[in-house]
């Protein structure tokens, strides 16, 4: 018997490769074999009908304002508070986020003074042995949904600098909480670093 010369592979002259078989079992399950009829895409410099309302749901086009007996629309607010000009939403800068929440978390928080009687606000950072009422948002510990062995409470600016605590909820009779939520809790907070929590004050 006469040897089989192997044919060499290299880079300028690579090996050809076989064509795979029309009975492969991957090409009976392709997208091209449950939609036989489908039709290649145009390329989307050729394409018509661009700006084109395709689907519209209900008879109003565009915001149309009507009433009776001379009805008008009126912003109300702060002049300079009211968008003027075209605006790029979820374009804002890191920082000036950081500080509009802050805002609201100082804005609701003197809402929830004045409902409840509170006399102030305390770190959430601080040692505390009494009983101490403090003010933040509801957070998670990590990346998993929120249940009562993950609560944090991360401070308000002006009081606690941000900081972060771990809330005991074990002596709440009951209790509804999501994250991003504005309270102010009332509780004890002996080590620095896990508040048992007596009082929850919503708005």
């Amino acid at each position: 018997q006469g040897s089989q010369k192997r044919s060499n592979s290299t880079p300028e002259t690579p090996r050809p490769k076989r064509a795979p078989s029309s009975r492969s079992p991957y090409g009976l399950f392709s997208p091209g074999s449950f939609s036989p009829s489908v039709t290649p895409s145009q390329k989307y410099s050729s394409r018509g009908g661009r700006g084109e309302v395709v689907a519209s749901f209900g008879s109003v086009q565009g915001p149309a304002w009507s009433g009776r007996g001379g009805c008008a629309v009126k912003l109300f607010g702060c002049p300079e508070e009211n968008l003027t000009r075209p605006y790029r939403f979820m374009f804002q800068k890191a920082l000036d986020v950081r500080e509009a929440l802050a805002g609201r978390v100082e804005e609701l928080g003197e809402v929830l003074r004045r409902h409840h009687g509170l006399d102030g606000f305390t770190s959430a950072a601080l040692p505390a042995q009494e009983p101490v009422t403090v003010l933040g948002q509801i957070s998670c510990d990590g990346n998993g949904k929120l249940n009562a062995k993950s609560v944090l409470l991360v401070g308000d600016r002006e009081h606690s600098a941000g900081a972060q605590v771990l809330l005991d909820l074990s002596e709440l009779p009951e209790y509804s909480l999501f994250p991003g939520q504005v309270v102010a809790l009332e509780g004890t907070n002996s080590t620095g670093s896990r508040m048992v929590v007596s009082k929850l004050y919503e708005v």
